[in-house]
């Protein structure tokens, strides 16, 4: 069984490689550049919360 920590850090992992995979796929289309800023931001944001939880959980794990 995993535990808590481990399924939180896949989770936010995951996120950020479904946004970062969004925003390769809307470049490569050519699609509205806007978008492609917003992705950007969103992407940005949840990698400094996937190293938040990674971070919380190595520094829970260890204590």
């Amino acid at each position: 069984m995993h535990s808590p920590g481990s399924i939180l850090v896949a989770i936010a992992v995951a996120a950020v490689a479904i946004v970062l995979f969004m925003g390769l796929g809307n470049m490569l289309r050519g699609g509205n550049p806007n978008l492609s800023q917003k992705l950007m931001r969103w992407r940005v944001a949840l990698q400094f919360v996937a190293i938040v939880i990674i971070m919380g959980v190595l520094f829970f794990r260890h204590n």
